[in-house]
């Protein structure tokens, strides 16, 4: 046992001497392999650690990596011309990716990072762009500016009839006034409600509207039904045409007569007083705007062979409101309509229509005086 022990220790002794020996040789090997097998995994952790930061970090170890990735991105100017349309709620990111379908960028990536940029990613409208192929991702940002936009304009003033509407349409768009007149009896297409039977009347709201050639003339007229909606919608039409006890569509009526039989805007709340005391008392409304357009002819003054004619739209021979509007009215009438001047008039006449003077009268014998006054101004004009 004595001489195992002993060998053994000999044997330790002799190895650790011969450390410049062959075994020693081997061993060093050995060192070396290990020595490479730390340098290869030291960038395998670096990358893993850097993959872990990025994703503990979220979104800023996304824009992080983002900014030390390059984008593809067009260096020049471009060439030729492409239309691009933005069409409402696009996201930034939505466009890119219509830009780059387009060929306009050479990577979505690159307009984002240039919108981001340039601070204007929630500064992008509706609307259609001229733009070009191959151009520089910060190029398009500044030709999608809104006031670079294709814009044509038409403008609808308060008081017109559809007839009107559809010339000034068919003036400033070039649409054939047959495509017009078709798309405008359609109520379905244009989101008319119900009770306007599919008639457009009083529902094309009076503004200033913008137009592409790729609007088809349903497009256009929805836009200002649309635009009709959102107006009242601001002023609860539905609940305050229920507190008079009529409807929208009755108020919209009333507010048609009032445009087309006020001299001005100062006129209307009284006009709108006369229109509800006479419905008051059950008198016929007797009002000359109704039986023109029961003729489809304008006028102040209506004939007595035209107030013979059977309409109800004949205010004279048909007791209370016509079935619909006989213009499209404006906020301002709308609001008289809303809000009548309070008073007793049953009369009015506009005994001076060059200077758009309009008197008022609960006398019967007052308001033949006014008739006189304006004959003598009518005829002297």
């Amino acid at each position: 046992m004595d001489f195992l022990t002993g060998s053994d220790d000999e044997g330790s002794g002799r190895r650790s001497r011969g450390s410049s020996g062959r075994s020693g040789k081997r061993g060093g090997r050995r060192r070396r392999r290990r020595r490479n097998r730390g340098g290869f995994l030291a960038p395998m952790l670096a990358l893993i650690i850097l993959v872990g930061v990025v994703g503990g970090a979220g979104y800023y170890g996304y824009v992080w990596l983002s900014d030390v990735m390059v984008a593809d991105d067009f260096p020049g100017q471009g060439s030729g011309e492409v239309v691009i349309e933005i069409k409402e709620g696009q996201s930034a990111t939505e466009v890119a990716q219509t830009l780059e379908e387009k060929g306009v960028v050479a990577s979505a990536r690159a307009f984002t990072n240039a919108i981001g940029d340039a601070g204007k990613s929630s500064s992008l409208q509706p609307g259609e762009y001229k733009l070009r192929k191959g151009m520089s991702a910060a190029l398009a940002v500044g030709l999608l500016d809104p006031q670079k936009r294709i814009q044509n304009r038409f403008v609808i003033p308060e008081g017109y009839r559809v007839s009107d509407v559809i010339n000034t349409i068919a003036k400033e768009t070039g649409k054939p006034k047959s495509e017009l007149l078709k798309a405008s009896r359609d109520g379905e297409a244009l989101g008319l409600p119900a009770p306007a039977k599919g008639k457009a009347e009083g529902y094309l709201f009076p503004a200033a509207y913008e137009f592409t050639d790729r609007m088809s003339a349903t497009d256009i007229f929805a836009n200002m039904v649309e635009r009709y909606e959102k107006e009242v919608s601001a002023i609860d039409l539905e609940g305050a045409a229920k507190k008079l006890g009529f409807t929208p569509h009755q108020i919209l009526t009333i507010a048609s007569i009032v445009e087309a039989e006020s001299g001005k805007p100062s006129d209307m709340g009284r006009v709108a007083r006369v229109i509800y005391n006479r419905l008051g008392i059950n008198m016929h409304l007797r009002m000359d705007s109704t039986v023109m357009y029961a003729h489809n002819t304008k006028g102040i003054a209506a004939t007595h062979k035209q107030l013979e004619i059977k309409s109800p739209y004949n205010t004279y021979k048909y007791q209370g409101l016509p079935p619909g509007p006989i213009t499209n009215p404006g906020m301002n009438a709308i609001k008289a309509a809303l809000n009548p001047t309070p008073g007793p008039w049953i009369f009015f006449v506009t005994t001076d229509p060059k200077n758009a003077i309009t008197k008022f009268t609960e006398h019967e014998s007052e308001f033949n005086q006014f008739k006189a006054e304006f004959e003598r101004n009518w005829n002297n004009g």
